[in-house]
């Protein structure tokens, strides 16, 4: 983390969701990954849920931790791909309310180093709703592993600088605290 700068460490609640036909929790290496990372960085497991590919119950999920004010951030790993049953961004980019459309490119830019071309086939995506952020990753630990070191470890810590997305995060806790007839 070359850019961090003398700033404390906010520790975010982070929901890890895995897209899987197959997998179960005691197989799940990736979302095992992203939770032991997040964890290690300093960062608070609010949920974790294994969920089938399938649109509806997708978004039925995330919508639930979007409308939850205890979290902060939402990972999901698998779906992401090109094969039939892959419909993370159909289920997921409908809920955004803005699209953070450099984390695909950035993922995909560094993937080409570890993947070469087959980098392509990733439609990592990233978005916020109702001040949560939302990144989806392809379903390999390598993958999640390439997301968290590359991109999210940096993003999601106070210390980055020029910036980082806790800012964005901060407008949330603050209305969370606010009395209701504050807003």
């Amino acid at each position: 983390m070359s850019h961090l700068a003398t700033a404390d460490m906010v520790p975010l609640n982070i929901a890890i969701l895995t897209v899987s036909d197959t997998r179960q929790l005691e197989n799940d290496t990736s979302g095992a990954y992203l939770v032991d990372a997040l964890i290690q960085s300093g960062h608070r497991l609010a949920d974790r849920k294994i969920i089938q590919d399938d649109i509806y119950c997708l978004r039925a999920q995330v919508s639930a931790w979007i409308a939850n004010p205890g979290i902060d951030v939402i990972i999901s790993t698998g779906g992401t791909g090109f094969s039939g049953r892959d419909s993370t961004p159909e289920a997921l980019a409908p809920l955004f309310d803005k699209t953070i459309d450099g984390f695909g490119e950035l993922f995909r830019h560094i993937s080409l180093q570890e993947i070469g071309t087959s980098t392509l086939q990733s439609r990592a995506l990233a978005g916020m709703a109702n001040q949560t952020l939302i990144f989806c990753v392809p379903g390999s630990t390598g993958a999640c592993r390439t997301a968290w070191q590359g991109i999210l470890s940096e993003q999601l810590d106070a210390r980055t600088r020029p910036c980082n997305f806790i800012g964005v995060l901060e407008i949330r806790k603050q209305y969370a605290s606010a009395p209701s007839n504050a807003w």
